[in-house]
């Protein structure tokens, strides 16, 4: 016999186990797009207590719609030791070119991550930044459907050793950042310099360049990355997101294991 209450009650429980047991973490990335969850994967599978917050339903960014809703993507030679890590399947189109199912590299992406560790919590929205004596110390979050609905809800707060930046084309915690402490306070450019348009050689090389930190704890990566820095867009090629994945994750847990 089904009962639906006992349903109700078993996805609020564990939810809020796994909820209330996040409040505090090692690192908390903003976006579950490619280069959020590869960073993520690897941070989990090295043992970082790390939370991924994705505002919308779906995680992945812009991977699940490959070139103009062809759901393939393109990945570049450089990438093949992530990819062949993560079991996703590669069609040879070149020399230096392989092919994957736009879809299947997001649920191995996705999968992957989960099974490191990883706790990712999609509808919720980092709205903005905990900050004390000059270092992020933290995010912000609420529902991202109270954002949408423009409802004056008060938010939560995370307690995170570092942030991580991953929300895509509009890095939407660096701008917010910018919108409240001035262009002045962040990164050797002097604030969001602005995604150029696309040259996918320099914009591939460029997004791993940019992942890095840009405020004290905050770092940025994929195109959130490049829109900081100033660096071109580049399409339907993902080898570099997820190499810049892979840099910030190896960056920020240097850091949490310095400061343990």
């Amino acid at each position: 016999m089904l009962d639906e209450i006992v349903i109700s009650r078993a996805i609020i429980e564990e939810f809020y186990k796994e909820f209330l047991d996040s409040l505090e973490c090692d690192v908390v990335i903003a976006g579950a797009g490619p280069s959020g969850l590869c960073a993520a994967y690897y941070l989990a599978k090295a043992g970082c207590k790390t939370l991924v917050f994705e505002r919308n339903l779906k995680v992945g960014g812009g991977m699940p719609g490959g070139g103009m809703l062809f759901n393939r993507i393109v990945v570049q030679r450089e990438s093949r030791q992530i990819l062949d890590e993560l079991g996703m399947t590669l069609t040879e189109y070149s020399k230096d070119y392989y092919v994957a199912h736009s879809l299947e590299a997001l649920g191995v992406l996705t999968v992957k991550a989960i099974q490191a560790g990883a706790r990712i919590f999609n509808g919720i929205t980092v709205e903005d930044v905990i900050i004390k004596e000059g270092k992020v110390e933290g995010v912000v979050i609420n529902w991202a459907a109270v954002d949408i609905a423009s409802l004056h809800v008060d938010p939560l707060s995370v307690r995170s050793t570092l942030t991580i930046d991953a929300t895509g084309h509009a890095a939407e915690v660096v701008r917010e950042m910018e919108r409240k402490f001035g262009r002045r306070l962040l990164t050797e450019n002097g604030g969001i310099q602005g995604e150029q348009p696309m040259w996918a050689e320099v914009g591939e090389r460029m997004v791993v360049e940019n992942s890095k930190e840009v405020f004290p704890n905050l770092y940025v990566c994929g195109m959130a990355a490049n829109a900081v820095f100033g660096s071109p867009r580049m399409g339907p090629i993902f080898g570099g997101m997820l190499l810049s994945g892979k840099k910030v994750a190896e960056l920020t847990l240097k850091r949490v294991r310095n400061q343990r």
